[in-house]
């Protein structure tokens, strides 16, 4: 068993150096201040072993240097604002150098800094590890100034980096805020997606934004005739609007009504919700969806989904081949990674965003920095960085 400590500015950089030289399989044994009379020798302390198993370092754990002595009385709350400064900045060291230390092992030995940041940003956001840690990896890259080293060039510049990891997020995922296929006239949108993703109240937002605000002849169809008073709803909202409005039980009526308004600009489709175990009962619908060239189906998402889930129901719905995305009740949620998470795994484009029940208020067209500003403010990504 060999026990050495290893001094430096910062935990990370004390880590790095214990890494580098003691390999991905030394234990981190402790962290903490560097006693008084290690000072010159850096502020931090972190001690790791080599050739000990992990019940060994419980019992070998190197005790904590006597309290030094209690400084001149000063007033509460100078002392309070001093120990909560000195708290924050041990952890702020201590998850850098638990980041570095699950990184470590990989390529992330001495990583810099702002790296480190990043990556426990972007998990805590809800993107998962190892789509997180290419994003990182490509922003460094994106970082570097040509014959500096990746993490000197990157952990240079705080804004360079910032920068960098922004346009890497960006450059990840597509949006498409529009309507219908481009060669299609009329413009028909079908709205798929689980029961209760908000897709009626969603598809009355469409058929104000972009036909009535526009003057453009409107069309609704339901095919929801599973809720009791689906249609209903969808009728009440069309007679508001002053729009026209047809019930529909099978695909071949459905084809029927479409060939009938072709004079329209816009025909909306509103579907039954299907949860998973409802699937079969949708396999007419999805069918007919899936074969239409003209008509643009757009999968239903609500952003409050949990993660594990959310890909279940994307994945359920391939068969109806959506080609965009569509999140709703963003402001049920304070983490947008899964929407990301989906957004890049699927290579799906993302159309429009829903904020809220109003109607037609709560609607705004998708865009890469309206996702990144959520996926990174989410928490308090923008205040790391320009700390």
């Amino acid at each position: 068993m060999k026990i050495k400590s290893y001094y430096s500015r910062t935990v990370e950089d004390a880590m790095a150096r214990a890494r580098q030289e003691l390999g991905p399989e030394a234990m981190l044994l402790n962290t903490r201040k560097a006693p008084p009379e290690a000072r010159h020798l850096g502020e931090y302390e972190v001690v790791f072993a080599t050739g000990i198993s992990a019940l060994e370092a419980v019992d070998d754990l190197p005790a904590a240097p006597p309290p030094p002595s209690p400084p001149a009385p000063r007033s509460g709350g100078d002392v309070l604002s001093t120990k909560v400064a000195e708290l924050k900045k041990e952890l702020e060291g201590m998850r850098r150098a638990l980041t570095q230390t699950v990184l470590a092992p990989s390529r992330w030995a001495g990583a810099s800094p702002d790296a480190t940041d990043a990556y426990g940003l972007l998990t805590a956001s809800g993107i998962g590890p190892e789509l997180a840690q290419e994003i990182v990896h490509g922003a460094e890259s994106r970082a570097i100034n040509p014959g500096m080293p990746p993490a000197q060039a990157a952990g240079g510049d705080a804004a360079v980096f910032e920068r960098a990891l922004l346009q890497e997020l960006e450059s990840r995922f597509t949006v498409q805020p529009s309507l219908g296929k481009s060669e299609s006239h009329p413009a028909i949108v079908a709205l798929v997606g689980p029961p209760g993703a908000g897709k009626t109240t969603t598809l009355v937002k469409l058929a104000v934004n972009y036909g009535l605000a526009g003057r453009r002849p409107v069309m609704l169809l339901s095919m929801d005739t599973y809720r009791i008073a689906a249609a209903e709803q969808l009728r009440s909202y069309a007679a508001i609007l002053g729009v026209g409005f047809q019930v529909l039980e099978t695909p071949t009526a459905l084809a029927q009504a479409i060939e009938e308004n072709r004079g329209k600009e816009l025909i909306f489709i509103d579907t039954p919700g299907l949860g998973h175990g409802d699937m079969d009962h949708g396999s007419s619908l999805a069918q007919f969806l899936s074969t239409r060239s003209d008509i643009d189906t757009q999968l239903v998402l609500p952003a409050s989904m949990k993660p594990a889930d959310l890909s279940r129901v994307v994945e359920s719905f391939e068969r109806f081949r959506p080609q965009r995305l569509l999140f709703t009740k963003l402001d049920e949620t304070s983490s947008f990674g899964p929407l990301f998470n989906e957004a890049v795994r699927t290579g799906k484009p993302l159309s429009f965003f829903t904020t809220g029940q109003r109607i037609p208020e709560d609607l705004e067209a998708a865009s890469r920095s309206r996702l990144v500003a959520l996926v990174l403010d989410g928490h308090g990504a923008q205040a790391a960085f320009a700390a």
